[in-house]
């Protein structure tokens, strides 16, 4: 099976972490984000790959080369000005050739069932199966009202409250067929959501949308970067983690203790401007400001707070796991580096 990444963007939203790095190689728990798609394709029996490109190009082919270290066939296509995404897509047109072929984004987060996915889309005839995922708060996304069959009605993009109708969000994970393809006009801008899709209604063409199972996020702001690594450490975000991430301890070695803990310093160059940037990524996390920055979960708790005699901040993570402990605290260590920049 064939799956397109669009992996052109330059994600502005989370530059306070990536600097100049392309968003897809933005490191997620010992691995890039595009490498986690990647391996997540294998996975469910896609072979051939496309990856369509703008940003920093050379340093994603940099990355993964023809992808044989990752027992996938990897091909690339620039695109010399922006196209969109339906029009990204369409300048792999000779990669996709005339068989239906998987779309997703090369920044975002999942561990959704995709050879499913592909079925489904293929025993519909449809000509583009959307991979639909219930959110609680959706004001970010795109939503899809469909009916009791899964027909696609109509989209509301990213609502306010008063609008929110459903809470079935485009993850901008798509089942595409030729037939669907071939209404992209090749060399100029054009969108999915905005012009495809509508175009599609129009024409009456079935327009399936595929409520799914398991994890799926927009990786777009420093705040869902952070909720994402933890998601990821608590495993409700199902990935592949390196073994270094998580070193194995000795057979020999002594249980943790039940409340491990793990602390460390991140030097800064001004501890209160710091304080107020982690303070507004933690707002939505309902964080504790009173001694520092403390949030707590049923399964850790995370405490930053400003040493008094030295440019750092100290991060500490208490948790039943020494690795956990440890893991979510450097996780916390590189955002407040990358916040400092």
């Amino acid at each position: 099976m064939k799956a397109v990444i669009m992996a052109g963007g330059e994600g502005t939203r989370l530059r306070a972490v990536t600097g100049a790095l392309p968003k897809p190689l933005v490191p997620l728990l010992g691995r890039p984000l595009m490498e986690h798609i990647l391996l997540l394709l294998r996975q469910h029996g896609f072979t051939e790959v496309c990856a369509a490109l703008r940003y920093r190009s050379c340093d994603i082919r940099s990355a993964f080369g023809d992808g044989r270290r990752l027992g996938l066939s990897i091909q690339y296509r620039v695109e010399d000005r922006p196209l969109g995404t339906a029009g990204g897509v369409k300048n792999c047109a000779d990669f996709c050739g005339d068989e239906d072929v998987l779309v997703v984004s090369g920044d975002a987060a999942c561990d959704f069932d995709l050879s499913a996915l592909m079925r489904r889309h293929r025993e519909s005839g449809a000509a583009v199966t959307i991979a639909l995922s219930r959110q609680a708060v959706p004001l970010r996304y795109g939503l899809a009202v469909t009916d009791a069959e899964d027909r696609v009605r109509s989209f509301v993009e990213k609502p306010a409250w008063q609008r929110v109708v459903t809470d079935l969000v485009n993850t901008g994970i798509y089942a595409l067929s030729p037939r669907a393809l071939a209404l992209v006009p090749p060399g100029r801008p054009f969108d999915f959501a905005r012009d495809l899709f509508p175009l599609l209604l129009e024409r009456e063409e079935l327009l399936l949308g595929m409520p799914m199972e398991g994890y799926w996020t927009d990786v777009g702001t420093p705040l869902s970067y952070y909720q994402c690594c933890v998601d990821a450490l608590e495993g409700r975000l199902k990935l592949d983690i390196p073994a270094l991430f998580f070193p194995a301890l000795p057979e020999d070695a002594p249980h943790p203790p039940e409340d491990a803990a793990v602390t460390l310093d991140c030097g800064c160059r001004s501890r209160a401007a710091l304080m107020g940037a982690l303070s507004e990524l933690m707002l939505e996390l309902d964080a504790d400001y009173s001694d520092g920055i403390r949030l707590n979960r049923e399964n850790f708790s995370l405490h930053i707070a400003p040493l008094s005699d030295a440019s750092s901040v100290r991060i500490s993570v208490q948790a039943q796991d020494t690795e956990f402990a440890r893991a979510l605290a450097l996780s916390a260590r590189d955002v407040a580096r990358a916040l400092d920049l």
